[in-house]
């Protein structure tokens, strides 16, 4: 009995001893508290459906850091966002698409904050989808869909003599999503042909409802989040990237979200309409909640951007968007570097709105 109170005085007196030093050594990892209960406030941002389900994402977790942070976040296209930022309606607008010399000239700033890509769809029963799976369609091809309109059957696409028409949609709404999958074809949204539909979630239903339609959609709204196959009732449609008439296996990468965003980060999907999405202010921000959560953006949130179906920057992307946030960087020598980058991308004055 008296051995047994011993250990337990003794168990006590080293638990005593340990517990103040526990209680004082914070997790390795664990971010400094004092900023997040200081910082508080409310960040508005608008723009780009393409960027929303990831932008939605980092708000969801960069609030659980700063409870006193509201961040209220609204689609409706890029050229929303633009115009909403330049008007200062808003504190971030979210860009789908490069930012022109023109609203540069407004006062446009911005920062790369992920990477995704436009694809082309079509309905899941399209009578033809075996053969266009199989040969792909070439970039001319598309030209000749949503800019000539000298294709107008199926049998043009494959080149037989199949007589059922093309029905062609586009986005009604001025959008990244357009812009970029124009700027593949070397052109801009406004010569884009077809049948006007609103958002993003619009030109995927639209698509599903016709089993000969054809459209485009950012990636996010082509696949299954869940799944990560392509969403029910549609299917991508394969780029013949070289031209040679079929889908060689490294052109095959549609199977999954998984496998287009691997192409894109290989660079073996073109560019565009693989593209940089964009958070852009009036003026490199100076209000503290917005700059910290830019920041957290390029650093903590990018942990997120894999599991959301977007493809992470490189590290010295990253760095060139730090340096851009701590005003290291001079917008105009920046818009040169990205007009270099995006040199598919439309040059000169273009309607605010996209």
């Amino acid at each position: 009995m008296r051995k047994l109170l011993c250990g337990l005085v003794v168990a006590l007196l080293v638990g005593a001893a340990i517990a103040p030093c526990q209680a004082e050594t914070p997790p390795a990892q664990a971010p400094p508290q004092a900023p997040q209960k200081n910082l508080e406030g409310t960040i508005s941002v608008s723009g780009a459906w393409a960027l929303y389900p990831m932008t939605v994402k980092w708000a969801e977790e960069f609030q659980k850091a700063y409870p006193k942070v509201k961040v209220d976040i609204s689609a409706g296209g890029a050229g929303k966002g633009m115009a909403d930022a330049l008007a200062g309606v808003v504190d971030i607008g979210m860009v789908s698409r490069a930012v022109y010399p023109a609203e540069i000239e407004k006062g446009a700033w911005w920062i790369a904050v992920t990477k995704d890509a436009v694809v082309p769809t079509i309905n899941e029963k399209n009578p033809f989808l075996k053969d266009l799976a199989t040969k792909g369609v070439k970039r001319e091809t598309f030209i000749d869909i949503w800019i000539t309109e000298n294709v107008k059957t199926w049998g043009q696409v494959l080149g037989t003599a199949a007589k059922e028409p093309v029905h062609v949609y586009t986005r009604s709404d001025a959008c990244g999503a357009a812009d970029t999958w124009a700027g593949y074809m070397g052109k801009k949204q406004e010569d884009l042909n077809g049948i006007g539909v609103y958002g993003d979630p619009g030109v995927t239903e639209a698509v599903k409802r016709d089993k000969l339609g054809i459209g485009y959609n950012n990636i996010g709204y082509a696949y299954d989040g869940k799944t990560k196959k392509a969403l029910a009732g549609i299917r991508i449609l394969p780029i013949d990237v070289n031209g040679n008439g079929k889908i060689d296996k490294e052109e095959d990468c549609y199977a999954t979200r998984d496998d287009i965003i691997k192409a894109i980060d290989e660079g073996r999907y073109p560019s565009p309409p693989a593209r940089d999405l964009h958070f852009v202010c009036k003026g490199n921000p100076t209000r503290e909640p917005v700059r910290e959560f830019m920041n957290w953006v390029l650093t903590e949130g990018q942990k997120y951007v894999p599991e959301a179906g977007y493809i992470n920057l490189t590290q010295p992307k990253i760095k060139e968007q730090m340096d851009k946030l701590e005003g290291k960087v001079e917008i105009k020598t920046e818009t040169k570097t990205e007009t270099k980058t995006e040199s598919a991308a439309p040059q000169g004055s273009a309607p605010t709105g996209k």
